[in-house]
């Protein structure tokens, strides 16, 4: 297992990994610190977001405490013209790809399917159904290739694609259907697995005989495990195999071994299939914790670590107030974008459904 960045905040590249230390070498102590104020930020995003789901404002929250390390390093592994798709949990590559909170929370209370576009951001759009998300990776993979913007040795044309789900989506048949037809044609991708241990109640010896970072060799895709609360061993190894896929290296898989901290939802109480000295073994092993210990010893003062917790929590006010401000958007709403140009059904549904509201006498929804 790649681990650069030890529990107790040590930094260190075994000689097997020397390869991946590079990149770390190259990082700033710039660097350092946003690693570290991004990885604040996700964790007090989701918190704030569990405590409006629990006040009525979210129909549902899907949390991610503990898998900072994971997500933030693995995304600033990603280059600037490649694409991401992301399962349902992917918070923090969301802040690495500057894409709007609120966006993220207005979707899990139901009132948009989105709202970013990913020809703009390159991060693609939440994916609730359990894999799908790697299959239309592994197919706009394979476009890519057939694009020729793979090994042309052009930074600015070079693309390559990354895709994350958990150790639960690993046992669905997309996963093993897109290691298939990634290895045989060859794609610019990273399969990233988040490996939190829990498929919901499910723990993930239930589920494999062999390490998940095995999983692709039998069709061709290899791989590696890295300890996913080291956001060191996260960004380098994302970043060597996204720059090897980009220049015509093929497919790899990464697995990152971290683990969920909260429940799989909001709607899931998680001590009914898990101890809790299971928990706190974990905890102890916080990769924000491990990443400030780091810091310190870089010579990183109180004062930057108290203006994180400032700003954080001038997010978490905003967002707050954002949400509690929302309103239900106008029904019509859920026609406007099914296609990309006028569809004479789904104008004829559209205006069928105002002549039933108007039919209520303006008491619209009302029986």
């Amino acid at each position: 297992m790649v681990q650069l960045l030890s529990p107790e905040g040590d930094y260190g590249v075994p000689a097997q990994y020397a390869e991946y230390g590079k990149y770390v070498d190259a990082l700033t102590e710039a660097d350092f610190l946003q690693f570290y104020k991004e990885m604040s930020r996700m964790r007090r995003f989701d918190t704030e977001a569990t405590a409006l789901q629990r006040q009525g404002q979210l129909g549902l929250w899907v949390p991610a405490v503990g898998q900072e390390a994971a997500q933030i390093g693995s995304g600033h592994g990603v280059g600037k013209n490649d694409h991401i798709f992301p399962s349902y949990r992917e918070h923090g590559v969301a802040i690495t790809h500057d894409i709007d909170l609120m966006s993220v929370l207005k979707m899990l209370r139901g009132v948009n399917h989105g709202g970013w576009n990913p020809d703009e951001t390159r991060f693609h759009l939440y994916a609730i159904v359990l894999g799908t998300q790697v299959i239309h990776a592994t197919g706009y993979a394979m476009g890519v290739n057939f694009d020729g913007k793979v090994g042309t040795g052009n930074p600015e044309v070079d693309e390559a694609v990354i895709t994350y789900f958990g150790d639960g989506a690993t046992a669905e048949g997309e996963i093993s259907e897109s290691f298939l037809f990634a290895a045989i044609n060859n794609t610019p991708q990273v399969f990233f697995c988040q490996n939190n241990q829990w498929a919901i109640s499910s723990a993930v010896g239930t589920q494999t005989r062999v390490p998940l970072f095995e999983r692709g060799a039998g069709f061709g895709v290899p791989g590696i495990r890295i300890d996913g609360n080291d956001v060191l061993a996260s960004y380098a190894v994302t970043k060597k195999h996204m720059d090897d896929a980009r220049n015509g290296g093929g497919p790899f898989m990464i697995e990152a071994l971290t683990y969920r901290i909260g429940a799989h939802t909001t709607s899931d109480d998680p001590t009914k299939y898990r101890s809790q000295d299971e928990v706190d073994y974990w905890k102890q092993r916080d990769p924000i914790v491990r990443l400030e210990k780091f810091l310190r010893r870089q010579g990183i003062q109180d004062s930057f670590f108290e203006q994180c917790e400032v700003e954080n929590e001038a997010m978490a006010d905003s967002i707050r107030e954002q949400t509690f401000a929302l309103g239900a958007p106008p029904i019509e709403n859920m026609f406007q974008h099914v296609y990309s140009e006028a569809h004479p059904l789904i104008e004829e549904q559209s205006a069928w459904l105002k002549g039933y509201e108007a039919s209520f006498g303006g008491n619209e929804g009302g029986h």
